[in-house]
């Protein structure tokens, strides 16, 4: 790997690290960086899943204090995530690898999509926190989010607060811990089955993975400075022209 390979993956994962603490969809940034270096998309996928484990797991970790309170929770959603999580790891690896490149531009629209109308969703979301869900409709939503997130993953975070924040009644900063660590269950079942099966690139894994937390913990005050709103249509322009590059 040439020293502008290592450049570019550094600086995505350090972009994508500040991003994700910033608005999320950080992935938007990582994965095309993984194209561009040459990989083949579902390499590029699995290794993208890898390298983003470091940053849920150091959230996961600050978030403890409003995690201590739910444990219930986090074992029922947890168990239907790691379901679900499974089931969209092994479609990636049994599908045709010419499946997924015809898809995946159209998996990257989806997750700009889910990134653009993001404010939106979570003032929706906050009209309907206070109704009373059923339980059963909410694992079964969960579950389809956590097997998008173990096949692709790009704005699963975003999903998975918007779900969770429609159909319990907390804090969203409880919500948002809450979020982070069934977005790490998916990403360690993802990724135990990847490293049985899947095509990793590891030196990349570990570039991404070591600049990301780098990211999350220096970039934060400078992406900070930005507002959120440049930020978020910086985030979706980048992934729309991505996906269209990908189509032609």
């Amino acid at each position: 790997m040439d020293a502008l390979t290592i450049g570019l993956l550094a600086g995505a994962g350090f972009s994508a690290g500040a991003v994700n603490a910033a608005a999320g969809g950080g992935s938007l940034i990582t994965f095309p960086a993984l194209i561009a270096a040459g990989y083949p998309p579902i390499t590029a996928n699995v290794t993208n899943s890898i390298a983003v484990l470091p940053g849920y797991v150091g959230g996961s970790l600050a978030y403890r204090p409003e995690l201590r309170a739910q444990g219930a929770r986090i074992r029922a959603l947890g168990i239907t995530s790691a379901l679900g999580a499974a089931g969209g790891a092994a479609l990636l690896l049994i599908s045709p690898a010419s499946v997924f490149k015809a898809i995946v531009p159209w998996l990257i629209l989806a997750a700009c999509a889910l990134l653009a109308v993001q404010p939106r969703a979570a003032a929706v979301a906050e009209r309907h926190r206070d109704r009373p869900g059923s339980g059963a409709v909410l694992h079964l939503v969960l579950f389809a989010a956590a097997i998008y997130g173990g096949y692709f993953g790009a704005g699963l975070g975003i999903m998975f607060l918007a779900i969770l924040a429609v159909f319990l009644d907390d804090d969203l900063q409880r919500l948002n811990a809450l979020k982070g660590l069934l977005s790490l269950v998916v990403a360690i079942i993802a990724a135990a089955g990847f490293v049985l099966f899947g095509p990793i690139a590891w030196t990349a894994a570990l570039i991404i993975g070591a600049a990301c937390l780098l990211g999350g913990w220096l970039g934060v005050s400078a992406v900070r400075r930005l507002p959120a709103t440049a930020l978020r249509w910086t985030t979706v322009a980048y992934g729309v022209t991505v996906a269209i590059v990908l189509m032609l």
